[in-house]
């Protein structure tokens, strides 16, 4: 198993300092994110090279690219064709800079319909957009990762379920899953489950905690997320990619040592024998 850690927690610092920080804890790899002042759309074009040099340099990989999403500032499944067709367009500037920076594959969220709209319509609509992003992606072989989310998120692919039928209505092969252990527990999906019916595609893993009750982004420990299922289940599909933890925003203030902790935990949940 691989480990990785998304920059996202690095708010407050320059990506290039979330690098150089993360290399020197002791991460296999990094997940970038998409957002400022991070790499938003071509902002850091003309830093591109010097970040791929670096991330060489420190043995890092980058293993996903999460645009900034969640309602703003893309939205897939909008019946708004402006706002629509410009979601399609950020999300292109976000599989160039993965594309840059050597990155498989870009993590793409459902959105959430407005509840006074028709949710055929918007589960159209989505579908249509993928579609336009696997047009798109014919040039640049990236794999294209749904991200099931939960009831506070979305209102068209929550569960690991949804995605998949997604997936099977594209008939495409570019597309795959990225679990996220925290929505799976807030939607109450049993990772021994869901797991295997993800074994035929692309599959990444992000790694937090929470309660049941909310999508929290906790360190991985600090609520009742069942790892040792996750383990267990990982391990006999095969996994040998990435897990990487997403912290939220609980941690901004001092990365480090949520980061340092985080690792230490998923060494000791996922280097344990079953």
């Amino acid at each position: 198993m691989k480990y990785a850690q998304s920059s996202a927690v690095y708010y407050n610092y320059s990506l290039e300092y979330a690098i150089k920080d993360l290399a020197a804890r002791g991460y296999d790899g990094i997940e970038i994110w998409g957002g400022r002042p991070h790499m938003y759309r071509k902002d850091l074009d003309d830093h591109a090279s010097m970040l791929k040099d670096l991330l060489d340099e420190k043995g890092m990989e980058v293993c996903n690219f999460i645009p900034a999403q969640f309602r703003y500032p893309s939205l897939l499944c909008s019946l708004e064709e402006r706002v629509r067709k410009d979601s399609i367009g950020y999300i292109e500037d976000a599989m160039n800079n993965a594309v840059k920076m050597g990155c498989p594959s870009v993590s793409l969220c459902p959105g959430m319909l407005p509840w006074d709209q028709d949710v055929k319509k918007g589960w159209d609509t989505l579908r249509r957009s993928f579609l336009e992003l696997h047009e798109i992606n014919q040039d640049k072989g990236l794999k294209l990762l749904i991200e099931p989310a939960h009831r506070f998120e979305t209102n068209l692919i929550l569960t690991i379920a949804d995605a998949l039928r997604m997936i099977e209505e594209m008939g495409v092969d570019d597309y795959g899953i990225l679990l996220d252990t925290g929505h799976c527990h807030v939607n109450g999906e049993d990772f021994t489950e869901v797991i295997p019916q993800c074994a035929h595609l692309p599959l990444h893993i992000h790694l937090d905690d929470n309660n049941g009750d909310m999508d929290a982004h906790l360190v991985p420990g600090e609520g009742t997320v069942d790892f040792e299922s996750l383990n267990r289940a990982l391990k006999k599909s095969g996994y040998t990619g990435f897990v990487s933890a997403e912290l939220g925003t609980k941690y901004i203030m001092d990365p480090g040592e949520a980061c340092d902790t985080s690792l230490t935990t998923m060494r000791s949940i996922f280097e344990a024998a079953i």
